[in-house]
């Protein structure tokens, strides 16, 4: 197994281009879509990282102890599901066939704890905001030949880093992990 690596920070002028580098995701192909979204958290996994960071500590300063009871229901949730999802078969079939599905049960069950503790202002700048940002940015950024080279190496698990771990933990990679496993084996029978 690969040990983990830090993922470069991506300059300015690679991670905002001009909009030649931005188009609409194809919505009637899910897999393309997905593939693209799931390419661009691998490359710019720092820049993603970086934006959320600037955002929880924005919120955390304006807030800090509804930001503390916010991230640690979602942290608490997000541990739940994915255990959750290693431990119980409908859970993990779930999660695999619909992971954005997975994604977004997990947000509204934290929405629902947290509107119970009356956080919900903070919840939803601090935790929606960057992930509704950085999907949008995976979402309509077109990839580059860097960009699926590195998707191609994490994909082979050449090399691992956090977002490839978190992915994983998601239900994102697995099949990734099977088709270049079963790729091997073929190469290896012949």
């Amino acid at each position: 197994m690969a040990k983990i690596e830090l993922a470069p920070f991506r300059p300015w002028d690679d991670f905002f281009p001009g909009s030649e580098r931005f188009a609409k995701p194809d919505v009637k192909d899910l897999a393309k879509w997905n593939n693209r979204v799931v390419s661009n958290l691998l490359y710019y996994q720092t820049n993603y990282f970086a934006l959320a960071i600037v955002v929880f500590l924005i919120v955390g300063f304006l807030n800090p102890v509804g930001m503390f009871t916010a991230m640690a229901v979602v942290s608490a949730i997000f541990l739940g599901a994915v255990w959750a999802g290693e431990n119980g078969a409908v859970i993990n079939n779930f999660k695999r066939q619909n992971p954005t599905a997975f994604v977004i049960a997990v947000m509204v069950a934290s929405y629902l704890v947290i509107s119970m503790l009356g956080s919900v202002m903070v919840f939803m700048s601090a935790i929606t905001l960057p992930l509704a940002l950085i999907f949008a940015h995976a979402s309509f950024r077109l990839r580059n030949m860097k960009n699926k080279l590195e998707y191609k190496i994490e994909g082979a698990g050449l090399k691992r880093s956090l977002m490839s771990i978190l992915l994983e933990a998601l239900g994102q990679q697995e099949e990734n992990f099977q088709k270049i496993q079963s790729f091997l084996e073929g190469k290896l029978k012949e």
